[in-house]
């Protein structure tokens, strides 16, 4: 199960993941959730593939969904953003958390895992789910799901919007499908990951046209989804939570010196 666990030094991380890559598994049981120790040699076994797919359980979630992220010019007009992490979901199949079309989509590729986090911005105006499904799929299949939401525009279809995660005593208590108002989804290639963002006004108003991210972002848009930079919001986060990944899983498989 996906816990907030305390962000451990490089050396003990590249250890862990590298245990992980050659099948050892973790110690304990889902209450506890142990870490291995092990030769830190092993290391260069792991691909970023390997790495990537076993991240959900392998990487502290106070790294995959750190509780504060910076927007330098992430907003409308290039102003900063800060967003705060409210809660962590609990790590699942997709079947739990995706709309069953976009759950349809993702088949070629398999779902191994489902992680997400909700953040709201620092005036909590605004509420994103942000979250990672972890594939089955090898290169060549992440390769063919992106091109093929790249070509059909899949990310511009609203049957297609990732659900929200919406933590009871929180103020995305309300977050619901209807609140849903901006959105990205991205197959990535490097890693078996598609990542995905949804953003929604946090005063749980219902949203009768939302507009994918990049229609929210465009210059001159005036739809009141637009004006509240929820596009930014789901852009912003996503691109961090990405960006976060990448480099955890980069740092985990370079060669030991």
């Amino acid at each position: 199960m996906l816990r907030p666990i305390r962000p451990r030094s490089r050396r003990r991380t590249a250890v862990a993941a590298a245990c992980v890559v050659l099948g050892l598994g973790l110690i304990g049981g889902a209450a506890t959730g142990a870490w291995l120790t092990g030769d830190s040699s092993a290391r260069s076994a792991g691909t970023p593939y390997a790495i990537g797919r076993d991240a959900w359980h392998s990487v502290p979630v106070d790294t995959l969904f750190p509780r504060t992220l910076k927007g330098v010019g992430a907003g409308p007009g290039g102003t900063d953003r800060t967003w705060n992490r409210i809660a962590v979901a609990p790590d699942g199949d997709c079947a739990g958390g995706l709309d069953p079309l976009l759950l349809t989509t993702l088949r070629p590729v398999g779902c191994e895992r489902l992680v997400r986090a909700t953040y709201a911005d620092a005036t909590r105006s605004g509420v994103t789910t942000v979250g990672m499904v972890f594939t089955a799929a090898d290169a060549a299949g992440m390769r063919a799901l992106g091109t093929r939401f790249t070509g059909q525009k899949l990310t511009a279809r609203t049957d297609l919007m990732p659900r929200a995660y919406a933590p009871e005593g929180t103020v995305a208590a309300g977050f619901g499908d209807r609140q849903r108002a901006s959105w990205t989804v991205r197959p990535l290639t490097e890693i078996p990951v598609v990542l995905f963002a949804v953003s929604g006004f946090a005063d749980a108003r219902t949203v009768a046209d939302p507009q994918p991210a990049a229609a929210a972002m465009a210059p001159g848009a005036a739809t009141d989804v637009a004006q509240a930079g929820l596009g930014h919001e789901a852009k912003g986060l996503a691109d961090r939570v990405e960006r976060g990944l990448r480099g955890t899983v980069a740092d985990l498989a370079e060669p030991p010196e």
